[in-house]
């Protein structure tokens, strides 16, 4: 048999750590309406072109393309000239694109012929270039999830997250705590060394020439066999922490001032919700996790949906956001309830009974304002805590959710989008500790 052998043509994708770029990319993938702040309902953000110019931006100022695979392509001008260049990057570019097509991190439409088209001729053409959207797959938004939460954590020194400890210890099957006495109740998780020290104790105490019939009263001399009678006092179990459950809603101001005054706080907001996702999914499956957007009303949405939402020209309809959350921590059975509430903004909108939204957005509105406040109430009634994560340090603000934090017993951070995502985690994983009693 006759074997081909071909020179091998190196690749400079093949230098490329593709899960870094996808990283760099996530504004673009995570994308809430920043860039298009009149217009958030449409995904003009979304096309080829402003992959191709976020991959480019990536390339050069992200870190992404190593040094020596840029004197590759930029190193000797001599042997080739300056379109010649572009040509490579743009190939790699079109190369990146494929690989994240055939990774399944994106979808497009199936006929990119006329795009295709466009680029060859440098954007030419009759319409205007790059205008073929692209759609981001949960794939992707999965790996966005989960490289978000290995940043949090490892920016905060945690290389790894166990469960959830508390101050309570249960006769369960890990054993971490001293043996106690049996009682009636506990899980029969028996200690054999301190359970058979007991029973060697209390006969070797006991005086010999007992009735070796009484049970009660046998001890290590009684025994034709040799063996040891333990009795019911003798009975250890071993103790080990108790793990308790949580349910968790959270709460994500999406109304129009989450991208506005020059900063995208949505973006950063949604990215702390689903590392928390996959926080949760991965090392604490016992627990769950219930995502709902207020603006001008409230809806829970589905968690997988949570790297594709989007803000809106909407008010601030807390009280609606917290109803829907305690209707959905109301029907959970866990060890703890919480509402993790992330917003930049008052309370400036309510639903009525009739249905109409009530708006002011200008000051601390009484009406709004108390209504909240008797939400707030009902969620403490209901033993539900509320931790509210605040993106802005107005004093009146700072004041109500002070006032929050202190009905319900949750506690009130005050934070910026850089630090959202440490302090939410880490709030998340001590919380029992403090809570279970």
């Amino acid at each position: 048999m006759k074997y081909k052998y071909t020179k091998y043509v190196p690749n400079l994708l093949d230098e490329l750590d593709m899960d870094d770029l996808m990283s760099k990319l996530s504004d673009l993938l995570l994308s809430s309406g920043f860039g298009n702040p009149r217009d958030t309902g449409d995904d003009s953000d979304r096309t080829m072109q402003a992959l191709h110019d976020a991959i480019l931006e990536a390339l050069f100022n992200g870190g992404v393309l190593p040094e020596d695979l840029l004197e590759k392509l930029f190193g000797d001008q001599a042997e080739g000239s300056e379109q010649q260049m572009r040509d490579q990057l743009e190939q790699l570019i079109q190369q990146i694109i494929e690989r994240m097509k055939e990774s399944g991190y994106i979808t497009t439409p199936p006929d990119l012929e006329g795009e295709k088209a466009r680029r060859a001729q440098g954007g030419g053409g009759d319409g205007e270039p790059g205008q073929v959207k692209f759609e981001v797959t949960d794939k992707a938004l999965d790996f966005l999830g989960y490289r978000a939460l290995r940043d949090l954590l490892g920016s905060s020194g945690h290389s790894s997250a166990g469960r959830h400890d508390t101050r309570d210890l249960s006769t369960g099957i890990e054993a971490s705590g001293a043996p106690k006495p049996y009682e009636f109740g506990d899980t029969l998780n028996i200690d054999a060394t301190a359970t058979i020290l007991n029973a060697v104790q209390r006969t070797a105490a006991e005086p010999k020439g007992s009735d070796p019939h009484d049970v009660v009263g046998a001890g290590l001399q009684t025994r034709p066999d040799g063996g040891i009678d333990i009795d019911y006092p003798d009975l250890m179990v071993a103790q080990g922490e108790y793990q308790s459950s949580c349910a968790t809603v959270l709460m994500l101001d999406c109304s129009h001032s989450m991208i506005l005054y020059g900063e995208d706080r949505f973006t950063p907001a949604k990215r702390v919700a689903m590392a928390l996702s996959h926080l949760i999914r991965t090392q604490y499956p016992g627990d769950t996790l219930h995502a709902v957007l207020f603006h001008d009303s409230a809806e829970e949405i589905p968690l997988r949906e949570l790297g594709r939402v989007r803000v809106g020209p909407y008010y601030t309809n807390t009280r609606e956001g917290l109803r829907v959350a305690r209707r959905i921590l109301e029907r959970q059975r866990k060890d703890m309830r919480q509402i993790v509430m992330i917003t930049d903004g008052k309370p400036s909108a309510l639903t009525q009974p009739d249905g109409r939204i009530y708006k002011n957005p200008f000051g601390l509105d009484p009406f709004v304002i108390g209504e909240t406040l008797a939400e707030v109430s009902a969620c403490a009634k209901a033993g539900i805590m509320i931790n509210t994560f605040m993106l802005a340090r107005d004093y009146d603000l700072v004041a109500f959710v002070r006032r929050v934090a202190a009905m319900c017993r949750g506690k009130a951070y005050f934070t910026t989008p850089y630090t959202l995502g440490e302090y939410v985690l880490m709030d998340y994983m001590d919380k029992k500790t403090k809570t279970i009693h």
